[in-house]
């Protein structure tokens, strides 16, 4: 049992490099205080981990990078801030390092942490099930606990030795509608007797840049075919408003921008273009029909061609085993093509329900509510063994 007369047994480091890891984290350490009030943390990660007392060291934004380009671009910063925790371990020995997927960071100090004796409690598997699975014999040698969000990440890591829980999806708990549809697009301003179509971009400012053009020629497309459609674009927290701007202004399209409430304007809408991502099983979750879209850099794309071993990109389509989403991908991703797509799922009513149904058996998958809490018990008994 640790001595909790020594304050390094009840510090926390915890890594979240991802807005939807900030969101989890967050969760994580508001269960871990109920539990346990005297812990304190610090680490890399968002407003929301800020909020949760998290002393925040790095803003995860600043972190948050697709492909090999966008980690050249900001690869200083990264291993300025790896460094620095290196040195945090080595020097104040935490008695306990949480990691939060973001495996090209977290991997390395995870194995960091071990050198230095310190325990090790991984939240949120990197997907080494669907690319680089040689990376699995480093999380049995450097990480303690698992705890996995996918039913399937369970069997994967039991069978190659690994201490592992699945605790279901934290979604489960943070994806919840305050909103009838006509209070929702009343408050937007939209009219609830007309069609919605969501509009979800992305969190980082790559995925912006290479995928909301494409996203809005297909939205000018469907307007087209359907004059009286109405759009509506969630805003990551971690983006800046006058980004979004910067590309719906030199659009003809009259387009809604929310930042709050964003689940409610998911939920009421009648379909939805995502970036692939955690946004594909908010939105699953929402019971909204929706087309996966997703283009990185040429460069990434051609590894990760070479590397990914799964059928689908779409988290959403993967936990269905089958493509409930259509996916649109790098050149695949022709506005034309996703704009015959998103009128499908509007004008198709059979079709758009059926989708429906079966996006509430992806739900079903994922377990049941209070992930963060069966996780936070993982990590403290942990934390005190």
């Amino acid at each position: 049992m640790a001595d909790f007369s020594d304050s390094r047994t009840r510090s926390v480091l915890i890594v979240a490099g991802e807005a939807s890891g900030d969101l989890h984290g967050s969760n994580l350490v508001r269960e871990m205080r109920r539990i346990d009030p005297g812990l304190e943390f610090k680490g890399i990660g968002g407003r929301r981990m800020a909020g949760a007392g998290v002393r925040i060291l790095a803003d995860a934004s600043d972190m948050a990078v697709v492909g090999l380009t966008e980690v050249a671009s900001r690869l200083k910063l990264i291993v300025e801030n790896f460094f620095r925790l290196k040195r945090l371990l080595r020097e104040e020995k935490p008695g306990l390092v949480i990691l939060i997927d973001y495996p090209d960071f977290n991997l390395p100090l995870a194995k960091a942490a071990r050198k230095e004796g310190l325990r090790v409690f991984y939240y949120i598997s990197p997907q080494v099930w669907a690319w680089r699975t040689g990376r699995i014999g480093r999380l049995k040698r450097d990480v303690d606990r698992m705890a996995v969000i996918l039913p399937f990440e369970e069997p994967f890591y039991r069978r190659a030795g690994m201490q592992v829980d699945f605790v279901g999806h934290p979604l489960l708990d943070a994806v919840k509608r305050k909103y009838s549809r006509e209070e929702t697009l009343d408050r937007i301003g939209l009219d609830a007797e007309l069609p919605v179509v969501a509009i979800l971009p992305g969190s980082r400012e790559g995925e912006i840049r290479r995928i909301l053009p494409v996203m809005l020629s297909a939205a000018e497309i469907l307007r087209k075919r359907i004059p009286d459609v109405q759009f509506v674009l969630t805003l990551a927290d971690t983006l800046d408003a006058g980004l979004i701007e910067e590309y719906t202004r030199s659009s003809s399209l009259p387009v809604r921008i929310v930042a709050d409430d964003a689940y409610d304007a998911v939920g009421s809408s009648d379909a939805a273009m995502v970036c692939s991502g955690t946004a594909t099983v908010e939105t699953a979750l929402l019971e909204t029909p929706m087309i996966v879209v997703y283009r990185v850099s040429l460069l990434t794309y051609l590894v990760g061609r070479m590397v990914v071993s799964v059928d689908h990109i779409g988290m959403v389509n993967i936990i269905a085993g089958k493509t409930v989403a259509p996916e649109f991908i790098q050149n695949g991703a022709h506005p034309a093509k996703m704009a015959d797509a998103l009128y499908d799922l509007l004008k198709d009513r059979p079709k758009n329900e059926a989708v429906r149904e079966e996006l509430k058996k992806i739900a079903k998958k994922l377990g049941e509510p209070g992930a963060a809490e069966r996780a936070a018990r993982l990590a403290c008994n942990l934390l005190q063994s």
